[in-house]
């Protein structure tokens, strides 16, 4: 593992990197569809957002709920991951709404 990447990515066996990137953007496209209106954002952004997404539900998971987020088919994981990219979608929207 990357020396730092831990504070990142809560690493606890089972899923690595790539797993996290994965999920990340299942998770930004679930997100997308649970969000009400219209996003300006497109594809690839919110698959971006969403990796962001499910590190922060991620780090959420494991130092506020103290939740093993450690298996890829959990359904804790997704809820966390999924939760994370809806809370970043929101604020990117929020932060994009200024801007026009």
């Amino acid at each position: 593992m990357l020396p730092g990447f831990r504070l990142l990515v809560p690493y606890h066996g089972d899923m690595g990197f790539f797993g996290w990137i994965i999920l990340g953007l299942i998770a930004g496209g679930i997100a997308k569809a649970i969000m009400p209106g219209k996003q300006a954002v497109g594809c690839l952004p919110t698959l971006i957002l969403g990796v962001v997404g499910g590190v922060l539900g991620g780090w959420i998971g494991s130092a506020v709920f103290h939740v093993s987020i450690d298996r890829f088919w959990s359904l804790n994981t997704w809820a966390l991951a999924v939760l994370g990219s809806v809370i970043v979608l929101f604020i990117w929207g929020l932060v994009s709404r200024n801007r026009r």
